[in-house]
């Protein structure tokens, strides 16, 4: 037979015979492989012959679809064949040259960024990333990382007055906020150098490139010295930043955002926010208990305005009984700074009211960053808030380039950036093979008590068609709660009355992001109200409060024993 060519491949991921049988019925499902010559797990190998029908992406993709990494290392072709080289990949077909400098391109260094590269490396392939500021993104710089080690020094303050304990003696005084806040900016460092210097450091496949990057087009990019540089796929990760409301005054007043707030070099004598959703709240919190005077406005009817609204009035109740002044439902109509203070005025009701401090927070939301990079040039498509708009696969209007992260827009979690980043590279270096699935989230807000939720609310759930059950278990019937001596909050279960499946989960608590994953979890593989309540549940744990939640469809607690069923 004329025309067969062998292929040499790479292949990750087999641990024994069952794998290499595995692999062998993909490689022999492939169009054009005549025979499959070898398979074996202990040297991560497999050769086969084929003839023109085969390519290198079909072969990589086969492979792939069985569970495992393939990446053709040798093409063999008849003498009057092509020039192949291994360690690239053209999911267009076979590999002929290697006209890019690189196989994936990630433009952006955060946290989708680091593990879109740290997939497209573990595949096999040659990644550089390009990031023209600080390395780590939004997280580990100036969000999850110092506003919760600041909430928590703010809390160790608060628990100083105030905590429920008899015979504990409190002690009052003002905190040290250049210590607190040097403690900050110390773990900052240390794990930006440990979990992305340092993780680069281990991947000799990624390449650092220290610039920022445009797009000139197609798959070029050109870095801030005028190199340019191309790459068979590319990944946006370029991230979000604050965004403000065209509030009149705003702008010439200058504010605060998350950023330069935890940045302040002392702690004002007050200070309004604009803004009460997570990010707002939690900083609002962290400052009063750090001695500051706080005044929240936000224009919702609640606080948490994305929680269930049983949630977000029990909250706003609780931070107002912790001192915080908190207007809701209102509209800002103006700002203002004179003499080193601002006034902000707002309509509540038909009513303008007025809020002075001398400092002011604007926490309404982000947008992403795709300005100034040619997305435009590049054939990338905006939505209306200037995400880009990616399909089921993240993948953008040019095929070529994948997006991923808060650049793509909501939810803005650091965990479904990561999450979004190894997606989008495993399907621009394999191909289109999995969705993007955003069907079970948990999200977090960290104030004290914390919210925590997942899935549907009641009125979601009918608005979907199901007709939902509902329990909602105060914190005082929980053990852990009452021996800790807070009973604020509750923990509401919601099912499907047709299957008794657990579809949602809302929880106002202290530590209430420590609950959540269990009810995610039942939601995401189906589990019922009986499957929650016949699981043993520690004695003494918050977690408990999840199964005794989940009796509650059904029993009065009150009248239960201590762990009875």
């Amino acid at each position: 037979m004329t025309g067969i060519r062998e292929f040499d491949i790479e292949v990750r991921g087999m641990t024994c015979d069952h794998c290499e049988r595995t692999v062998a019925k993909a490689l022999a499902a492939v169009p054009g492989v005549v025979k499959v010559e070898a398979v074996s797990h202990k040297h991560a190998s497999a050769r086969i012959s084929a003839t023109g029908d085969a390519s290198a992406a079909r072969i990589e993709r086969a492979v792939a679809k069985a569970g495992y990494t393939a990446r053709v290392r040798v093409e063999q072709p008849a003498p009057t064949g092509p020039t192949v080289v291994a360690g690239s990949s053209d999911l267009a077909g076979p590999r002929v040259g290697d006209a890019h400098d690189y196989d994936l391109l990630i433009v952006g260094g955060g946290s989708a960024g680091f593990s879109a590269a740290i997939k497209g490396a573990e595949l096999g392939f040659r990644v550089a990333m390009a990031e023209g500021g600080t390395l780590g993104g939004t997280c580990v710089n100036v969000g999850c990382v110092p506003s919760k080690t600041l909430i928590r020094a703010a809390e160790a303050q608060h628990r100083r007055v105030h905590h429920g304990f008899d015979g504990i003696a409190v002690t009052d005084g003002r905190p040290d906020w250049p210590t607190v806040r040097a403690a900050k900016d110390a773990l900052v460092t240390e794990l930006r150098d440990a979990k992305y210097w340092g993780v680069l450091r281990s991947y000799e496949a990624i390449t650092l490139i220290e610039q920022r990057a445009e797009f000139t087009g197609g798959r070029a990019v050109r870095l801030a010295d005028g190199t340019t540089i191309t790459a068979r796929k590319i990944v946006v990760t370029t991230g979000a930043s604050a965004w403000a409301p065209p509030i009149p005054g705003l702008a010439a007043a200058g504010y605060l955002d998350n950023v330069t707030a935890m940045a302040l070099e002392k702690l004002p004598a007050s200070m309004l926010v604009i803004g009460a959703s997570a990010v707002g709240l939690e900083l609002a919190q962290m400052f009063c208990r750090l001695g500051v005077q706080i005044t929240v406005l936000e224009a919702a009817p609640r606080v948490v305005p994305a929680e269930d609204p049983d949630v977000g009035d029990a909250l706003g109740d609780y931070l107002r009984a912790e001192g915080l002044t908190v207007h809701a439902g209102v509209k800002i109509v103006s700002v203002a700074r004179s003499d080193g203070h601002y006034r902000v005025s707002f309509k509540d009701g038909e009513t303008v009211r007025h809020g002075d401090a001398e400092q002011l927070l604007v926490a309404t939301g982000r947008r992403a960053n795709t300005a100034g990079f040619g997305l435009e040039a590049a054939g990338v498509k905006l939505g209306r808030r200037g995400e880009i708009v990616v399909n089921a696969f993240l993948q953008t209007a040019n095929p070529d380039i994948y997006a991923a992260g808060d650049v793509i827009g909501d939810p803005m979690f650091v965990y479904v950036a990561a999450y979004g980043g190894a997606l989008a590279a495993e399907n621009a270096l394999i191909g289109n093979a999995r969705k993007y699935d955003l069907s079970v989230v948990p999200k977090v807000t960290f104030t004290d008590p914390g919210v925590a939720s997942v899935g549907f609310t009641a009125d979601q759930a009918r608005q979907a068609g199901i007709e939902p059950l509902v329990s909602k278990l105060p914190l005082e019937h929980v053990p852990r709660s009452l021996a800790a001596r807070d009973t604020r909050g509750f923990v509401q279960l919601v099912a499907d009355a047709a299957t008794r499946k657990i579809i949602g989960g809302h929880v106002l608590a202290a530590e209430a992001g420590e609950m959540i994953t269990e009810v995610a979890l039942a939601i995401r593989f189906g589990l019922t109200i009986e499957d929650l309540t016949s699981m043993f549940h520690p004695y003494l744990t918050l977690s408990e409060g999840i199964k005794l939640a989940a009796q509650t469809f059904d029993k009065d607690v009150s009248k239960l024993s201590c762990c009875a069923t």
